[in-house]
């Protein structure tokens, strides 16, 4: 299995850990390796990666660098039709697809585990497969593991603008902001950041009344950050989607069951809460949007259609 590494600069990692995962690759001249420090150096460095027939790409970066390559590979075919085994270091700001697929903390020491696997052949018995979503809006598309739109946009642009770059704007960031969130939504709603957002919503083709939700967003992944297990819906789709309307019922006593998965029996569609996996979710709203941390700014009448057809193979790294 030809291995190749595609090292993302600027996704959070200090230079200690640059510079000790260098050193590691010393001792494994077999993997190919690439470095970026820019997102737009990205589709080249995979290319770089494809003409030499990497069958395992490794990424060290976050969800957001994650997302930048599967959209290469899935929607612009940098592999031609190939799709490559891929692994996630945890090495980015935030990491939320590597923790889900149980990704070590260290980076570095989870890729020597991984290349001493590839060594010995064990690569298979570290592979699971995940939904990808695809994302299309304004004309373009967008692949990637999450989709949150209105609150969830405006608490990923508090997290910027109040802590410093680095991997205080990652996982700590954004539990900081949301508790504090949940907290102001419980108390008081339908101000400021917590403004609710008129959205028309089709799931699979059925119409769920238009209104005004305070959250939606759409998921592969069974967990987010902190262990947040938001999305306790059923069906046959690969999209997991949950959306919360402005006037949901007995929230206080509802939020911990939905922040968990476990949703008590006031959470149902008559009160509020809708949370279905399905095929294809179609939203229309004016608000903004975040596809892994990248940010959509508002734009009157966006339409946004959300699928997750294809399934990649991921190594836990």
């Amino acid at each position: 299995m030809r291995i190749g590494l595609l090292n993302n600069l600027r996704a959070g990692s200090n230079k200690d850990q640059v510079w000790r995962l260098l050193r590691l690759l010393r001792d494994f001249p077999e993997v190919l390796h690439v470095e970026t420090d820019s997102t737009g150096a990205v589709p080249e460095a995979l290319s770089d990666l494809s003409r030499q027939e990497v069958d395992l790409l490794v990424i060290n970066g976050g969800d957001g660098t994650l997302a930048y390559a599967l959209t290469e590979i899935l929607e612009h075919r940098v592999f031609d039709d190939r799709v490559p085994h891929i692994a996630v270091l945890r090495g980015g700001r935030t990491n939320m697809a590597a923790l889900d697929l149980g990704c070590g903390r260290n980076p570095v020491r989870s890729l020597e585990e991984l290349l001493v696997a590839a060594r010995q052949e064990r690569i298979r018995e570290r592979t699971l497969s995940r939904d990808v979503l695809r994302v299309e809006y304004d004309g373009e598309v967008r692949c990637g593991m999450f989709f949150g739109g209105g609150v969830i946009h405006r608490g990923v642009d508090v997290v910027h603008g109040n802590f410093p770059q680095g991997r205080a704007r990652g996982v700590f960031g954004s539990t900081v902001v949301v508790g504090g969130l949940l907290t102001k939504l419980l108390v008081s709603r339908g101000d400021g950041i917590l403004s609710p957002d008129k959205a028309q919503i089709m799931i699979d083709g059925e119409l769920v009344a238009p209104g005004e939700f305070t959250v939606f967003m759409a998921s592969t992944l069974p967990r987010l950050f902190s262990r947040l297990r938001p999305f306790w819906g059923t069906g046959p789709g690969g999209v997991r989607f949950t959306a919360l309307s402005a006037d949901t019922t007995r929230l206080g006593r509802s939020l911990p069951g939905i922040l968990s998965g476990r949703p008590g029996e006031d959470v149902t569609e008559e009160n509020g809460y809708l949370s279905r996996n399905c095929k294809k979710a179609e939203l229309r709203f004016d608000c903004g949007f975040t596809i892994d941390g990248e940010q959509a700014d508002p734009r009157s009448g966006r339409a946004v259609s959300i699928t997750a057809e294809n399934t990649v193979r991921f190594v836990r790294a």
